[in-house]
């Protein structure tokens, strides 16, 4: 641990503790998915209201030194969007070389960038990939980028990323008809495929119940043409992993975020792009730590505020019952 200073876990009313850190370094991206963002008429953050990395390092630091923190995932918007994010990677990465170091990314840029976040520390890669369809693309991003995006698993897969996880969110209507070909490419390519449960977290508010198609519609889809076997997790994780039965490389993984939420063993918080903590996707309240990061605050405080605001998390998000609530701001604008 990174001073070999005692910790203060981040722990709420329900006994969890949240060791993981999702950073938005943007709210910005270069797509506009249907799940996510309007098409047009997004309102960006002024440039001066997104935390610097300097900003980001300094909490990072406290977060890992003083309450715990073993995993950071960066995000977005598309946090490749961001310049010089590979720099901030390693910034966080001689924190404590031992933290494991993820991002999620839309893929776009990831030809010129794979090699440098590598070499920067980043560990893990999720990409975002919902089809494999050239025109079916248009319509889900919003731009033409598929071959580009293919490009990009390549230069990360050369760049010495392994494995590499897709992330699909499954959506009837649109795509639920590829899970098999999203199953058999992972047993082609050796990627690691998450299918994900649609949320109400679009900007559009096209998000129905009969729009979600459900994670054991999926793993029966799949398990039909390629017989799978669970893998145990010995940490908590939202995903549901499977093995292929017959050995064969690649796996795949549910992610069962409206039917079968895993809430109860959350180990997470957000920090947005514009400087608030998260406690779940679905909170109705922020917690304003760029005043504290701005105002000179000492460390002590810096981390009292994060411990106090993780102590209010939520017990879960509610989806499917009366009283739930939409927040009011998309995915791109939270970090996934």
């Amino acid at each position: 641990m990174g001073g070999g200073r005692p910790t203060i876990p981040l722990r709420d009313t329900f006994g969890r503790v949240a060791d993981d850190l999702r950073i938005s370094v943007t709210d910005r991206c270069n797509f506009r998915c249907v799940y996510c963002m309007p098409a047009a008429g997004m309102a960006w953050l002024p440039r001066d209201e997104i935390l610097s990395f300097e900003e980001i390092v300094k909490l990072t630091r406290i977060l890992v030194e003083e309450c715990g923190v073993r995993t950071i995932r960066f995000t977005g918007g598309e946090p490749l969007v961001r310049k010089g994010l590979e720099d901030l990677i390693a910034l966080v990465r001689d924190i404590d070389p031992g933290l494991d170091l993820a991002m999620t990314t839309n893929g776009i840029l990831l030809g010129e960038k794979a090699q440098a976040l590598r070499d920067a520390g980043l560990r893990r890669l999720n990409v975002s990939l919902d089809t494999l369809h050239s025109d079916r693309f248009r319509t889900m991003a919003r731009r033409d980028g598929l071959a580009r995006v293919l490009d990009g698993l390549r230069a990360a897969r050369a760049a010495g990323f392994d494995p590499i996880k897709l992330n699909m969110v499954v959506m009837r209507g649109h795509n639920e008809d590829e899970v098999v070909d999203f199953a058999r490419l992972a047993r082609t390519e050796g990627y690691e495929v998450r299918f994900i449960e649609f949320m109400p977290l679009d900007a559009d508010g096209i998000w129905k119940p009969e729009t979600v198609v459900a994670s054991r519609e999926i793993i029966e889809a799949i398990d039909r043409e390629y017989p799978l076997q669970p893998v145990l997790s010995e940490r908590p994780a939202p995903a549901t992993r499977f093995r292929f039965r017959d050995g064969s490389q690649g796996g795949i993984g549910v992610i069962a975020s409206v039917s079968d939420a895993f809430c109860k063993v959350c180990n997470r918080i957000r920090l947005t792009a514009e400087g608030h903590i998260r406690t779940c996707l679905f909170s109705l309240q922020e917690h304003d730590v760029k005043a504290l990061l701005r105002g000179g605050a000492p460390d002590a405080e810096i981390r009292d505020f994060v411990v106090a605001a993780v102590w209010q998390k939520e017990e879960g998000h509610k989806i499917g019952a009366a009283d739930f609530v939409r927040p009011e701001k998309s995915m791109s604008q939270i970090g996934g």
